[in-house]
């Protein structure tokens, strides 16, 4: 026995030591939900569910699982990706991500137009094909392919999960959808993921809402159609027993199964982090995580020893590779914006130029506004952490009253928090608006001098705080605080979590006004 328990130890300080130890959670942080996983060789591939904004599908890479880079968009072409008056948390649902001779292969739903489709690449970083449609009607599908040659989609339905067989090279449905599970009883199975290990199909489905009882949990078969067993452990991750207990992380669940080169199993899912001490908010929107998995032949998987996470995960890894942190200032002096930018539903391009003036971009007033689900003028990048500050200068020289620009912290078309310019009367004024269901004021408003105006917000867990200052004396000046649970998903609705964004609008009314931004910075708390 001591002998065991010596040799358990010594081994546990081997894998310490050769590889990692220890990590945060979220490994992918603000507004990135549904997260699936392949991994080819020694990388490892994710993609991740992005609704309504353009271009659609994020992919990212990581070399150890908990280092990410986003190296590109599956969906960046009007084409790949219609979502014209897509509503708020419309547009893309949970893509699945796989790798099979030689070819990634990337599935999803467009909910406002299209549904059920596949697409290709060599190179995950793009390009990638146009859509090839998929006739079921059913959501959130996966795409498996079995020993024989087989070709299936495992999609979510009402009553449980099907198992559809297709034709991979035109996607033509060549079989009946069958249902083959309804998971162990929670609302909503969904988000199936099949693999074939030890002889057993295994199926891997999100139950109870993605919501506080979301889940996850897993059955097996010998046969893909079922009928399926039940893992004993199940539900095999959640936090729907931690909602009293006071941990951050909350409807854990929507999960993807990976095995690293070394043979170690480890599971990404979503979750959310609630404010603190509100305890029942979440801004961020869904978020992705990790967690270690064990996983013996022939057994049932097991998520990090309990089916709960923390946010300081203290188990060993796969050998660390940091990556170097992103600079916290965009002086928009390349010809593109960074991957981290998306606009809301496809933009119209003219809108927008990093050419027209060296060193700025140019955001040009459309007459839709931030209230309707249309292709405003916009692009935004995710709240990341609750405690952030954001800045920016603007260089804006309305005409008329209609037109405005400035900053925006927006969770769906009825609730952003807007800190403008614009101008009333003869005078040019910053505002701070508030947008809240059908409640719509203006908070604070404060003149300034020139066209020119520094925009500041700060967040906390509980309030967002907008400040404006003067170009040449940088003496910021508060304007207003507002409390973040007005943005948050409990009361917003939806499936997004805050975008910081840049915007004009001329409001309803002819109007070309254009806004300049110099530079835009965005620290998170370190």
């Amino acid at each position: 026995m001591k002998k065991g328990l010596c040799f358990s130890l010594l081994f546990g300080l081997f894998v310490v030591t050769a590889f990692g130890q220890g990590y945060q959670n979220p490994v992918l942080r603000g507004f990135n939900p549904d997260p699936s996983i392949c991994r080819v060789g020694e990388d490892f591939y994710m993609v991740t569910s992005s609704f309504e904004y353009f271009p659609g599908l994020p992919i990212y890479h990581s070399k150890d699982l908990v280092s990410w880079r986003q190296i590109g968009h599956c969906l960046t072409r009007d084409s790949q990706l219609p979502l014209h008056r897509a509503p708020a948390s419309g547009g893309l649902f949970a893509p699945s991500l796989r790798y099979h001779d030689g070819v990634f292969y990337v599935v999803c739903t467009n909910v406002s137009g299209g549904g059920n489709f596949f697409c290709t690449a060599t190179d995950p970083a793009g390009p990638w094909s146009e859509p090839v449609w998929v006739a079921i009607n059913s959501i959130d599908p996966d795409i498996f392919w079995d020993d024989d040659g087989k070709t299936y989609f495992v999609t979510q339905g009402d009553e449980g999960i099907r198992v559809t067989e297709i034709d991979i090279h035109t996607g033509k449905v060549i079989g009946p959808e069958r249902l083959v599970w309804g998971g162990i009883g929670g609302r909503f199975p969904e988000a199936p993921h099949i693999y074939k290990k030890d002889g057993f199909y295994y199926l891997l489905l999100g139950e109870g809402g993605t919501e506080y009882m979301h889940s996850a949990t897993i059955g097996r078969s010998k046969n893909i159609y079922g009928p399926y067993e039940s893992c004993p452990l199940n539900p095999i991750l959640t936090h729907a027993n931690r909602r009293g207990q006071g941990s951050p992380i909350q409807g854990t669940g929507h999960a993807d199964l990976i095995q690293a080169p070394d043979g170690s199993w480890w599971m990404v899912f979503l979750g959310f982090r609630v404010t603190q001490p509100y305890a029942y908010y979440h801004v961020l929107g869904r978020e992705t995580f990790l967690a270690p998995v064990d996983w013996p032949r022939g057994g049932w998987p097991q998520v990090n020893g309990n089916g709960t996470v923390s946010l300081e995960m203290n188990v060993p890894t796969l050998p660390l590779h940091p990556l170097e942190k992103a600079p916290a200032q965009v002086d928009f002096d390349s010809d593109k914006l960074g991957f981290e930018w998306q606009y809301l539903r496809n933009p119209v391009r003219e809108n927008y130029s990093l050419t027209e003036k060296k060193g700025f971009l140019r955001i040009t007033a459309s007459p839709f506004t931030l209230n309707e689900a249309e292709s405003v003028s916009f692009v935004g990048r995710r709240q990341t952490e609750h405690e952030f500050t954001a800045t920016t200068l603007l260089d804006f020289r309305p005409s008329a009253e209609n037109e405005e620009a400035g900053v925006t912290l927006i969770q769906n078309n009825t609730h952003h928090y807007d800190l403008l310019l614009k101008k009333t009367g003869r005078q040019t004024v910053v505002q701070l608006r508030v947008k809240v269901g059908s409640l719509s004021y203006i908070a604070a408003e404060q003149a300034v001098a020139g066209s020119q105006a520094l925009l500041r917000v700060e967040g906390t867990p509980l309030q967002y705080i907008f400040y404006v200052a003067d170009p040449q004396s940088r003496q910021y000046a508060e304007l207003g605080r507002l409390d973040t649970r007005y943005l948050s998903t409990e009361v917003a609705g939806g499936f997004t979590g805050v975008m910081v964004g840049l915007y004009a609008s001329s409001n309803g009314k002819p109007g070309k006004a254009k806004a300049y931004y110099e530079w835009f910075e965005y620290r998170g708390a370190e």
